[in-house]
């Protein structure tokens, strides 16, 4: 990716300096590395729009980087701390407070179990967060492009447009949420003008890119926990909790997997970007570290917020009859409702916690649309000539022109919305992680430097008919509203059965993919 190679050819003026020259076929017209790294000057090269652009960013100190693979020498974060903290301030938000809502409220589970539910699916999601976030030290390349490796060059697309239905669903439903807060203050203050701020800030933070998004997340997280701590204490003080008896049956057991399946949904939706965000991490970083550092950023502020929303949202049973201002405050702005009511005794000063709660979203959305931005990337040498920050703008767009119209219809649309995020993950994982262990034998198994070469990459049949199988899974598992599989059908009570769609969607595609990539192997050879 040299800027002093052939430097009169057309192509070179017109597209980033990456291996990326045809869909039908790679070369090495930019590459002047062995390990196919993009040196970061090289995207000022030429007198393109794209290269001005790129001028024009480098100057305000905007990330000019894609999806192209970091050199050593630009993977100066040695932080550990920066990774822990991104996951901290990402989930230290009043988002994760209404996944714990969600047990009473859509489940109707009990205090205790819903508390068991929260704590096991939790430590089952961020699993591969963690892991694939030791891919970015290990090898300079975001995670969707660590995915051909997986799927292949053609297949990989269908997942990079799967996890940019996911990035803009996830930053829409966040900043529901943050707009219901608002409304709680303010009841003046309709929902599309929240949506508006939060989209709006998180926008400002992501445009500039990786160092800033680790900027914010390294300090944002403190004022939201020190809120959380203060409804916490309120709550507490207010004596309105209630314990909610466990139920029993198979209604129980179906209502456990299907809360289950959402809180596994919300812990794993990091996985598909977990190393675009530490690609600036350098290989000498230790893998147990950064397993470790994600894991506590990730574990403890999700056990922490969701364990809070089941407790709060207890306070909603309480007797028939009588004046309840949680269950008042829920009907009339949802998750906003509820913690205002929690505040309401502490008066201007609630009302200014929950401004902050509702600005916590920003760092919860700021992953989601950092990301998409390099997910569109990976579609095509088309939308790779397009700057980084030029998608998220359009992203931020998009997320704002699907949360308008749902907020209305939030509780619905987060509960159908984490089980599909559990649903593709599920299949993603199976794949990923049987290639990984079983044909590759861990990190040796790679040759990074063919990340942009369709010719060396796998072919993906293998890994596509496996997803194919995991979608199989799935839908004999899953139990949603407008669909129950038949095992799903056995797993609860008849009338909503209990969701396992997750757990068969990675079993079958693991297993499908484990059989058919030896013969992958051996009939095509890559």
């Amino acid at each position: 990716m040299a800027s002093k190679m052939f430097p009169s050819h057309e192509d070179l003026e017109k597209a980033p300096q990456v291996n990326n020259a045809s869909e039908q076929n790679s070369n090495k017209l930019f590459d002047n590395s062995s390990d196919g790294a993009v040196p970061g000057e090289s995207f000022e090269y030429g007198n393109s729009l794209y290269a001005k652009i790129q001028r024009l960013a480098g100057k305000l100190n905007i990330e000019q980087r894609g999806v192209e693979r970091v050199p050593e020498h630009e993977r100066t974060d040695t932080s550990y701390l920066n990774i822990g903290s991104m996951w901290l301030a990402a989930n230290m938000v009043v988002s994760s407070f209404a996944i714990g809502v969600l047990g009473k409220s859509a489940f109707d589970l009990g205090f205790v179990d819903a508390i068991l539910v929260c704590l096991f699916f939790n430590l089952l999601g961020v699993m591969t967060v963690c892991y694939f976030s030791c891919f970015g030290p290990m090898f300079g390349l975001r995670q969707m492009v660590l995915s051909r490796f997986w799927f292949g060059w053609w297949p990989v697309k269908f997942i990079a447009v799967l996890n940019i239905i996911a990035c803009v669903g996830w930053s829409a439903a966040n900043a529901i949420v943050g707009a219901q807060l608002l409304n709680a203050v303010n009841s003046k203050v309709p929902g599309f003008a929240g949506i508006l701020i939060i989209t709006f800030c998180t926008l400002f933070v992501t445009f500039a890119g990786y160092k800033y998004v680790h900027m914010y997340e390294y300090w944002s997280w403190i004022p939201t926990c020190i809120v959380f701590f203060i409804v916490l204490g309120t709550f507490a003080h207010s004596g309105d909790f209630v314990n909610i008896p466990m139920g029993v049956g198979v209604s129980e057991m179906g209502a456990c997997l299907s809360f289950g399946s959402t809180v596994y949904g919300f812990a794993t939706g990091w996985t598909s970007y977990a190393a675009d965000y530490t690609v600036y991490q350098p290989k000498t970083q230790s893998r147990r570290l950064v397993f470790l550092s994600a894991w506590l950023g990730l574990i403890v502020p999700l056990l922490f917020t969701q364990f809070l929303g089941i407790a709060v949202m207890s306070a909603t049973a309480m007797g028939d009859g009588v004046h309840n201002k949680y269950a008042e405050g829920y009907a009339a702005s949802v998750n906003g409702g509820l913690l205002a009511a929690v505040l309401e005794p502490l008066g201007g000063f609630g009302k200014f916690c929950l401004v902050v709660l509702a600005l916590s979203i920003i760092a919860n959305n700021c992953p989601n649309i950092y990301s998409v931005g390099l997910t569109l990337q990976v579609l095509s040498r088309a939308t790779q000539r397009v700057p980084r920050f030029i998608w998220t703008f359009l992203a931020s767009c998009a997320s704002l022109a699907i949360a308008i119209p749902g907020y209305s219809h939030f509780e619905t649309v987060l509960e159908n919305f984490m089980a599909l995020i559990a649903y593709w993950l599920a299949i993603y994982s199976g794949i990923v992680l049987a290639d990984h262990f079983v044909f590759r034998r861990g990190f040796g198994g790679y040759s990074a430097e063919d990340y942009d070469d369709p010719k060396k990459l796998p072919m993906g049949i293998a890994a596509a008919i496996a997803f194919a199988f995991g979608v199989a899974g799935v839908v004999v598992g899953m139990s949603q509203t407008w669909w129950m599989g038949p095992i799903a059908a056995h797993a609860g009570d008849p009338t909503y059965g209990g969701d396992v769609g997750f757990e068969l969607g990675f079993a079958f595609a693991a297993a499908v993919y484990c059989i058919l990539r030896p013969i992958e192997l051996r009939m095509i050879g890559r």
